[in-house]
């Protein structure tokens, strides 16, 4: 959920507005965004939100928080376009300024001179952003990666990169995601020919292959593969029709076959058929899922093959094993990229960073978009190559670049939101803590009338046969608690929270969990 913020002459500029997705971390929650407290106070002096390309970490954010804002977005023609789809789904695209930035042209917002410096990467238009300041020049990154064969898009040149270091570099704010790879991402092309290879060895077998939607230049490789290998197309998934459309509006994906439907495809022989899919992260509503419960009007049978030319998300390893385990058990042939070369990152490995470092020279280097231990490894990495400084940073750590020492001068807050249901709220609110606890250790209700008779109930208690005689024994439990308190003549506060105590006692007497207790008290009692 990548937000950056760039302060010059008391104006901030901020570069990607982006989401994450919610694990178990937080249940209930689909969408989690960065804390923007600190810029919403400083709404005045926000100047624009540039965006370095479209992955859902770098815009997803933007119609949630693009109207408060209230600030110009500036994005290339294939951002822009899945940008205005996302707010005219919030109906706020009529009140938002986007401004689309056509061949590269450089713009000034406020002290910052921005141009886009394009770099390849897995989606269409991927962009680092060279910002000129009256302190000296930032080249930041964004996503990339050193492709020598992209299918999509023309990337700048190594000559290009190294006449923008001869101009001088004051800071390389810099992609660490891949920084513990020891070998080169890999070309596109590359991946061309292995997809190429893969699929033709599957004659007279259904091919699905799953993708991250995004990548455009995988479907170009894709539509590629399929007429080399004499198959018809077929696209699964939503998010996939729109980034077709998206790429075919702006210029890309002219050579894709146009795509069968699914009756079509499943009334093609076998062999004749590639289907391209969503899902490779083990979404349960995308269609690989759909289509591994056998539920979708897309199916497959034993000895099928399904490429997932995709990497692992961390943190999806569960949910994508259950999808490769449910295909596995219906006899289909399922092969990542740890068989067969049919999928490359989209982010640097060690050399390529090694080699920016050569071409742009700068004389700090940032590290950012990454794990603690990815950003550390390549400070270390960016000082041991001869980058003269480097700054680590953390969410929330304001850096001074210059005038100056380069460092660290203070933190702000940084915290998470989520999307809860239709409400965006912290993600340490009493409504999602609340959730947590209920989720891992159920919930116990107690209620008392007017007469004092106890009603017990609970949810979430690993008692099964013993449950009615924990609620008995609940009863009789919170019924004396009470009596005692009365005798004491406690307040109404105070025998709340007695009967509360007996219910928690007697549920961890009973099941060793501490669960969350909601006592109603007629207040008379």
């Amino acid at each position: 959920m990548n937000v950056n913020l760039y302060g010059c002459q008391g104006k901030w500029l901020m570069v990607d507005l982006g989401m994450t997705f919610s694990g178990n971390e937080y249940p209930g929650v689909d969408l989690v965004f960065a804390d923007l407290d600190f810029i919403e106070q400083r709404r005045e002096d926000l100047i624009g939100i540039v965006l370095t390309h479209a992955h859902e970490d770098h815009i997803g954010a933007v119609p949630y928080f693009a109207k408060k804002l209230g600030v110009p977005l500036y994005a290339t023609p294939f951002t822009a376009r899945l940008v205005a789809a996302k707010l005219e789904e919030e109906g706020i695209l009529d009140q938002i300024e986007l401004n689309v930035v056509h061949d590269l042209d450089e713009f000034e917002l406020g002290p910052f001179g921005i141009s886009y410096v394009p770099l390849a990467h897995s989606i269409a238009e991927g962009n680092a952003l060279l910002i000129d300041t009256p302190f000296g020049r930032v080249f930041h990154t964004g996503d990339w990666k050193i492709d020598e064969e992209p299918q999509i898009g023309t990337p700048a040149t190594a000559e290009e990169l190294t006449e923008i270091g001869d101009e001088g570099v004051l800071a390389l704010v810099c992609d660490s995601t891949n920084v513990f790879n020891p070998e080169p991402s890999g070309s596109e092309g590359g991946v061309l020919r292995g997809l190429q290879a893969e699929v033709a060895r599957h004659k007279g077998k259904r091919v699905l292959v799953t993708t991250f939607a995004s990548n455009v230049a995988r479907l170009q490789t894709l539509g590629a593969v399929a007429k080399a290998t004499g198959r018809e197309l077929c696209v699964a998934g939503r998010s996939l029709d729109r980034i077709i459309e998206a790429g075919q509006a702006s210029g890309y994906l002219k050579d894709l076959p146009t795509p069968v439907d699914f009756d079509t495809a499943m009334s093609l022989p076998r062999g004749k058929v590639l289907i391209v899919a969503t899902g490779g992260q083990g979404e349960p509503r995308a269609a690989l899922s759909r289509v591994a419960e056998g539920n979708h009007p897309l199916s497959l049978e034993e000895g099928d093959v399904v490429l997932f030319s995709s990497r692992q998300i961390p943190g999806n390893e569960i949910a994508i094993g259950r999808i490769q385990n449910r295909l596995a058990e219906r006899g289909i042939v399922l092969i990542t990229d740890r068989q067969s070369p049919i999928h490359v990152s989209g982010h640097p490995g060690r050399p390529e960073l090694e080699t920016l470092y050569r071409w742009i020279r700068p004389e700090i280097l940032v590290p950012v978009h990454g794990e603690i231990r990815h950003m550390r490894e390549q400070a270390r990495l960016g000082l041991a190559t001869g980058v003269p400084k480097a700054v680590f940073q953390q969410n929330g750590d304001l850096v001074r670049l210059a005038p100056g020492k380069p460092g660290k001068i203070d933190s702000v807050r940084a915290g998470r939101l989520v999307l809860d249901g239709d409400m965006i709220v912290p993600a340490d609110g009493d409504a999602v803590v609340m959730r947590r606890r209920l989720s891992s250790a159920g919930v116990v209700t107690v209620a008392v009338d007017a007469r004092g008779v106890v009603q017990v109930d609970a949810l979430g208690l690993p008692l099964d046969s013993d449950h009615e005689a924990f609620i008995n024994e609940t009863r009789r439990d919170v019924a004396d608690a009470l009596a005692a308190a009365q005798k004491a003549r406690a307040d109404f506060g105070k025998r709340r929270e007695a009967a509360r105590l007996a219910a928690r006692r007697a549920a961890s007497r009973w099941t060793g969990k501490k669960p969350q207790v909601i006592v109603m008290l007629a207040s008379d009692q």
